[in-house]
């Protein structure tokens, strides 16, 4: 496995080594000692899997008090995915970071803690899957408009409108956000 920075100390792009023959293909995903040779230490105790169509975005989504990690892959289909550091005093605080995940190029997005995320899906469909440090737990979700002008994400949206959930349509900006509402920086993570 190769981890490859991004502009974000912590999150990191995760390549796996593909056997490939004619029959298929196997990958290794996770395994905890490996990670832990790559910096991440973290123990994930959820598992989720979505499915969803072209134009849906998800996000920007983000726990607080019981924040997770996410180790995010993608197994069908392609989507644009997105990192936002929301941790009060951090150096890159506002700043986010994009990569293309998809079934043909299986690389891997972890975020830690602190960060918010949310993914638009470029395919016909996409299937997502991620990996949580935490249990999800609905009082402590929380959420950034994907549209915030002050973050400026540079969504490669297909002409129309994402499709959005309710509730992902009805969250405020970050500048909006009271500051009790964000996590606190603790230095980087590895």
């Amino acid at each position: 496995m190769k981890r490859i920075e991004t502009a974000l100390p912590g999150v990191a792009i995760l390549e796996p080594r593909v056997h490939g023959d004619n029959r298929g293909f196997f990958l290794e995903f996770h395994n905890q000692r490996t990670f832990a040779k790559l910096g991440i230490e973290h123990v994930f105790v959820q598992d989720n899997h979505s499915r969803s169509q072209r134009g849906v975005l998800r996000g920007l989504h983000y726990q607080l008090g019981k924040s997770q990690a996410k180790l995010i892959r993608v197994i069908r289909g392609q989507v644009y995915d997105v990192a936002v550091d929301i941790r009060r005093d951090s150096p890159t605080f506002g700043k986010w970071t994009a990569l293309t995940l998809s079934a043909q190029n299986m690389r891997m997005l972890f975020i830690p803690e602190g960060f918010a995320h949310g993914f638009y899906v470029l395919s016909e469909y996409a299937e997502f899957c991620y990996k949580c440090s935490d249990f999800y737990a609905p009082k402590a979700e929380r959420g950034i408009i994907w549209n915030d002008p002050d973050l400026a994400i540079a969504w490669p949206l297909s002409g129309a409108e994402p499709i959005l959930s309710a509730k992902d349509a009805a969250y405020g900006t970050l500048a909006t956000r009271p500051a009790a509402d964000l996590p606190i920086y603790k230095g980087n993570p590895s």
